[in-house]
């Protein structure tokens, strides 16, 4: 039968699965039985298909599918003992212990004699009366834990240590459940009620257990507390509370999410209702959140914080950007209302320092997620007439407002925001106020020219028309407030050039002066750290020049401030510290320029431009020890657990890049991992943008290289460095990522069976055998020890005792190759496959006409490790058939084992010991004589069987 004929054929193609099935090939045995199961149009055939398919499903530990799939089969032969069999099985690893009793009892009724039956029957009789009794106790201890919350009488302190027992229990499954159907969902209302700051957060924390991961106890949970009350408690004052709040809520939009995109499986869940009703309730609610009078500024910034992470698209391949759309109709003009509303003023809600940053973000979210040119003017529109109404107002506040708003807008979406400051009047009303004798009025003028400055098209504008303003403010302000805030205009003035020596907008030195001075408001602490903070955006423009770098990292007191605004609660900060620490590393990516073109260039009078000397790697290099020595690893540390809005995807970018740069000395990397380095860079490789996913994950592999990745990665975390490797085994990276994944991933494998299972479920095995077939030495030679060490795994294993492929050959061919490094990781591999599968040793001769002469050139080797190999090698094949030995025993193989078995003087050998072993083989086979016979006399050349 042709292949086209097989694969038409339902026959065929179960064969062909069975076949896979029993070769440990699942997903090819699972697509064959789905492929038969469309062909099909026998019921009977279909049942055996489902059962079979079931199987897979169980060995791929997708239990739901399995039990979906037994059911289906018994839906047509009740009596398939087997399916029940397996459904029970399925229903035992989902928790449904009584069901999976019941299938196993009717199974054991019709093979009583089955031990498997039996077998899980025990089991899953002691698994039921654990259960049992673990809900007996967890119910006493829930209705212990309630009795004394209600009781008015009871202490304040044996109150608290009671709400304190509740959150415990809702962390455990049967606890949650206990809780919920006990009525808790009214106590702890009663609890969020309570004056008491403990008794609340133990509340809220208690409904954060109930609500994970369970949508059905989370819609009901949400319609009996009422999205207003979890409101009003995330708009508390105390930040603690509102944290908890906004925690809480975050779980429960998770939970409602997932339950979305959840499959339906079972009676149970396909009763549930859509949860999309609770959703918009749950967003028009945060919506309203944020221009409420009567919300904290920490309530606000943490409605603005839920709507960044739950509205826009997670991945922009989804083509439903309704949400965002809904959002926009009905809140944009809510969030402007925040993001213009000047905190000095006394109209306007409460704010932080943080609200206007948290509001640039969720519109620039908003807009980054629109689809088309109608829906971008529409936003666009919105925005203006909202500026406009407020700029053509009489009286200078709805002027402020209006400022205020654009400047937001800068700083979010940014085309939206050059539109807005293009409106006519706008420019000249933002220079005119930076002359203004009050404060408030210079302020938001100012930090208005500050963000417009910014943009190529009115930097040389603001050069022309602000540069003698803004020095002006510097010189002659007695505010602290707006002379900083002029010294960061001047500062993002100064650094137009970027990077480019030669392009600079001042004279020579005044950057450094700038630079010394912002150096010098940094370390003022009798300033409020919102002036501070002022001080570092300055220095993350002007460390484009190397010689503020240098000056910079010199002074560790500037550092130690600037380290401690990083770490403080005012997040604005961060993207101005990552900036700033991305150009005193020099992490940016820089293409160097092909010479010829330079010349050509430079013969053209085209500008070309200039690396500064002191960005010379050296320097450099001693930069990023100064960083060190001043405390740079647990600023970042701290930055990445910030949960702000204003630690954006850019943010997080500039920490993986700075993070790179400082393990790139083997001897760092150790003392980065003990401040806890290794920890944060995990969740940077997973939530960034793909650039900074790659430079996370590259650092990530450093330090899996050097270090001990147990240590480096402790417990459960070893298990999420896999992916990010894995996804640097990718063609657009670069050969050196490559090699670094593959030298981490060799480490990780070489640890625990669980370790290599992950590697080969993430589909790390056909990437890795890409490379080794690569050009480059190096990284074929790493993906040769890669799969040296995964060959401990059985499923790696049978794919080259597979037939109708080249994997043994090439493990062969490799170990005659010139390299050494390849060579070793080669015949490592061969050994130990030949060891565990002696089945593939008949076949190595048909793999190439020189493997003689190859595994001779391996035992004849000056590498000690070489000869070592290479005699297991030959060991295995001998051990495996007699005919294999008689083939080497009949070449020069023999003198050369006989050699080696004499082995050298001093300490025991271990490969003269395993050439003992061959020849005591070949002995044993009557191939040749012992030395008593003679063999040593005829000093090993050989001897008749």
């Amino acid at each position: 039968m042709s292949e086209s004929e097989r694969q038409k054929d339902p026959a065929a193609l179960k064969e062909e699965g069975n076949t896979l099935f029993k070769a440990g090939d699942m997903q090819g045995a699972l697509c064959c039985y789905t492929k038969a199961l469309k062909l099909t149009d026998s019921q009977a055939d279909s049942a055996v298909l489902y059962r079979n398919r079931s199987a897979c499903y169980l060995k791929l530990e997708e239990y739901s599918k399995a039990e979906a799939d037994a059911s289906k089969a018994l839906d047509t032969d009740p009596g398939d003992v087997k399916a029940r069999f397996r459904r029970a099985q399925a229903y035992q690893k989902l928790g449904r212990l009584d069901q999976a009793f019941l299938d196993t009892q009717r199974c054991a009724q019709l093979e009583p004699k089955n031990r498997a039956f039996q077998d899980l029957l025990r089991q899953l009789g002691a698994q039921i009366q654990q259960k049992s009794a673990q809900l007996n106790s967890t119910d006493a201890r829930v209705q212990q834990m309630f009795s004394v919350l209600l009781d008015s009488s009871a202490k304040d302190s044996d109150r608290q240590k009671a709400a304190q027992n509740l959150v415990v229990l809702s962390r455990d499954e049967g606890g949650a459940e206990q809780i919920f159907r006990n009525d808790g969902v009214k106590l702890i209302q009663k609890l969020l009620s309570s004056k008491q700051e403990d008794v609340v957060l133990s509340g809220l924390r208690t409904l954060v257990g109930l609500c994970t991961g369970h949508q059905s106890r989370t819609m009901a949970i949400v319609n009996e507390l009422g999205m207003e009350q979890l409101c009003a408690v995330m708009g508390s004052a105390a930040s603690t509370v509102s944290l908890a709040a906004c925690h809480l809520l975050q779980v429960m939009f998770e939970a409602l999410t997932e339950g979305m995109k959840r499959e339906i499986r079972g009676k149970d869940e396909a009763i549930l209702p859509e949860p999309s009703k609770e959703l918009r309730s749950m967003l028009r609610h945060l919506l309203e959140m944020i221009p409420a009078q009567n919300v904290s500024g920490p309530g606000r910034d943490s409605a603005i914080n839920l709507l960044v992470k739950q509205v826009p698209r997670k991945s922009l391949k989804n083509p439903d950007n309704s949400l965002s759309l809904w959002v926009i109709d009905q809140g944009l003009k809510k969030i402007l209302q925040v993001a213009g509303t000047v905190a000095e003023l006394s109209e306007g809600p409460p704010l932080t320092e943080n609200t206007h940053m948290s509001c640039s973000v969720l519109l620039s979210k908003l807009y980054d997620d629109l689809k088309s040119d109608k829906e971008r003017e529409n936003f666009n529109k919105l925005c203006e007439e909202y500026v406009q109404e407020h700029f053509r107002r009489s009286g200078l506040d709805g002027k402020l407002r209006a400022i205020q708003t654009v400047s937001v807008l800068l700083q979010g979406p940014s085309d939206v925001g050059n539109i807005t400051l293009e409106m006519s009047g706008m420019m000249d009303a933002v220079i005119s106020l930076c002359a203004s004798e009050d404060v408030t009025h210079q302020q938001v003028a100012v930090e208005a020219l500050i963000h417009a400055a910014g943009k190529a098209k009115r930097a040389s504008f603001i050069t022309a028309n602000g540069v003698a303003l803004l020095k002006d403010l510097y010189k002659k302000s007695e505010n602290d407030r707006i002379r900083v805030r002029a010294l960061v205009g001047l500062c993002k003035l100064g650094s137009a050039g970027g990077t480019d020596f030669s392009m600079k907008q001042f004279a020579e030195g005044s950057t450094l002066k700038l630079a010394k001075q912002c150096r010098k408001w940094l370390c003022n602490e009798s300033l409020p750290p919102t002036s501070r903070r002022w001080s570092v955006e300055g220095l993350a423009y002007l460390t484009f020049d190397a010689d503020v770098k240098e000056d910079l990292v010199e002074d560790k007191n500037a550092l130690l401030a600037m380290f401690d605004l990083a770490k403080s609660e005012d997040k604005t900060v961060l993207f101005a510290v990552g900036s700033t620490l991305v150009n005193c590393t020099n992490s940016y990516d820089v293409e160097k320029p092909d010479p010829q073109l330079v010349e050509l260039a430079k013969y053209a009078k085209q500008h070309v431009p200039e690396e500064h000397p002191k960005d010379a790697p050296s320097f450099v290099e001693k930069r990023l020890g100064k960083l060190l020595e001043a405390g740079v690893v647990s600023a970042l540390v701290c930055m990445v657990k910030q949960e702000s809005p204003a630690l954006t995807e850019a943010c997080r970018e500039f920490i993986a890049r700075v993070f790179l740069a400082l393990v790139d000395r083997q001897e760092d990397r150790g003392p980065l991992v003990a401040q806890g380095g290794g920890k944060a860079l995990i969740p940077l490789a997973t939530d960034n943008t793909d650039i900074g996913k790659v430079k996370a994950a590259q650092a990530l592999a450093k330090i899996a290289i050097t270090s001990n990745p147990e240590i480096a990665f402790p417990g459960e975390r070893i298990y999420e460095v896999v992916r990010p490797l894995v996804n640097l085994l990718h063609l657009e990276c670069t050969l050196l990522q490559n090699f670094e994944s593959l030298m981490a991933l060799t480490n990780l494998a070489g640890i625990s069976e669980r370790l290599r299972q992950k590697i080969i479920k993430e589909k790390a095995l056909p990437k890795i055998e890409g490379y080794m077939f690569e050009e480059n030495e190096l990284v074929r030679a790493a993906a040769t020890e890669c799969m040296c060490n995964l060959v401990l795994s059985t499923e790696v294993q049978k794919l080259f005792v597979a037939t109708g492929n080249d994997r043994l050959k090439l493990l062969v061919l490799y170990c005659g190759e010139e390299d050494e490094r390849l060579r070793k990781a080669a015949a490592g591999t061969l050994a130990m496959l030949t060891a565990e599968q002696p089945e593939l040793c008949p076949r190595i001769p048909g793999t190439t006409t020189h493997w003689l002469e190859i595994f001779q050139a391996l035992l004849l080797s000056e590498i000690s490790d070489l000869r070592h190999r290479g005699v297991v090698i030959v060991q295995n094949m001998m051990q495996a058939e007699k005919g294999l030995a008689e083939a080497l025993m009949e070449s020069e193989a023999l003198e050369i084992l006989t050699v080696l078995a004499k082995g050298g003087e001093g300490a025991v050998d271990p490969v003269s010991k395993v050439a003992q072993n061959c020849l005591n083989k070949a002995v044993e086979y009557g191939i040749i004589r012992s030395r008593e016979d003679g063999i040593e006399k005829e000093k090993g050349k050989g001897t008749e069987p």
